[in-house]
């Protein structure tokens, strides 16, 4: 790994723990193992540093993709949910911390980040959907795609805090959340099963 991603690691890492004014650059140094001097003359200051560091916070995993065509969508939306799941829920202190500071940094979330560009895909993904003929009810993709991603968000962070509203694995409860919405959609259990032979 090259010096800067280990600084931009570090930045994710520090600022995840303890937020922009915790977040020097000397701890953030520190953590990466490097001098002050070298993380100035690769990122020029700590707003820089942080607003890459955080926009780029895929260095680890990539997003989950959905299919470009869809032809089984409950086994595809399934797998889908369940990265996406384990996507939220391994950057839940990375999300947690952003959404505290974004009072007084609101430039701290990148306009174009892994969220936004799954909610995306998950439009395109239903209006396949329903231009192929998979679904029996009109929707509005704008609307219930974001209402998805919602529920994945919701149950990645607040398992955390409210363990007891969380008493189901994940595996059994995105399950029943794909389910339910792919009723809600309109699209029947064996649908994908016929059109996959």
């Amino acid at each position: 790994m090259d010096v800067r991603d280990k600084i931009l690691r570090a930045a994710v890492t520090v600022f995840a723990e303890v937020g922009f004014r915790g977040a020097t650059t000397r701890r953030i140094a520190q953590e990466a193992g490097v001098n002050e001097i070298t993380l100035f003359r690769h990122f020029g200051s700590k707003d820089r540093l942080l607003h890459e560091a955080i926009s780029r916070s895929e260095l680890a995993p990539a997003a989950p993709q959905l299919p470009v065509e869809p032809h089984r969508p409950r086994a595809e939306l399934m797998a889908w949910a369940r990265e996406h799941f384990e996507h939220l829920h391994q950057r839940r202190s990375l999300i947690c911390t952003c959404m505290a500071e974004m009072s007084e940094h609101p430039e701290i979330i990148p306009i174009d980040n892994p969220s936004t560009r799954s909610v995306e895909q998950l439009r395109d993904y239903l209006r396949k959907l329903r231009s192929g003929g998979f679904t029996t009810v009109t929707f509005d993709a704008e609307i219930v795609a974001p209402m998805f991603l919602g529920m994945l968000f919701s149950d990645a962070l607040g398992r955390q805090f409210m363990p007891a509203v969380y008493t189901k694995s994940p595996d059994k409860t995105l399950e029943a959340y794909v389910d339910f919405f792919l009723r809600g959609i309109g699209v029947e259990k064996h649908v994908g099963t016929l059109r996959a032979s």
